[in-house]
């Protein structure tokens, strides 16, 4: 096994720890402005000019059913490829890259897998903490329609 497939980009949403393997993330970036795009899904909160492209920008708050959050220079931007194109998932925080190898990770509980809408493929515990591996994909998944 590769260094990179036990390489984790370690965020957080709503006060939990999430996941995303480094190898689908292409960058990181602080909020910049954000314009609305009529018609958009409650989730996908508009678009972002990054590094010369214009990506939409996926609220993974609003995703996860909880309510937007305010103004804070904690939140950032991870930039994910995602079908050949770049698409932004807006993110509490963000900082930590983390070694977890793939026997960490277990299947979630059956009720969290239930209630989670296929949003959590799998738990880790990394320290002392409880980190769940994001399904990126279904993530993503309605802003696709």
């Amino acid at each position: 096994m590769s260094e990179l497939e036990t390489l984790h980009v370690v965020f957080e949403v709503g006060g939990a720890g999430y996941v995303l393997p480094a190898t689908v993330v292409r960058e990181l970036e602080s909020l910049g402005e954000v314009t609305p795009v009529p018609g958009a899904p409650p989730h996908v909160a508009g678009i972002v000019h990054i590094r010369g492209q214009v990506i939409a920008l996926v609220d993974l708050r609003v995703r996860f059913g909880l309510p937007p959050a305010g103004p804070s220079l904690d939140r950032r931007v991870i930039v994910v490829e995602h079908e050949r194109r770049r698409v932004g998932l807006l993110v509490d925080l963000a900082r930590e890259i983390a070694r977890i190898p793939p026997a960490a990770f277990d299947r979630p509980p059956d009720m969290v897998a239930e209630h989670a809408g296929g949003l959590v493929k799998a738990v880790a515990r990394h320290g002392s903490r409880l980190l769940m591996l994001l399904d990126c994909e279904r993530a993503l998944e309605q802003e696709q329609r």
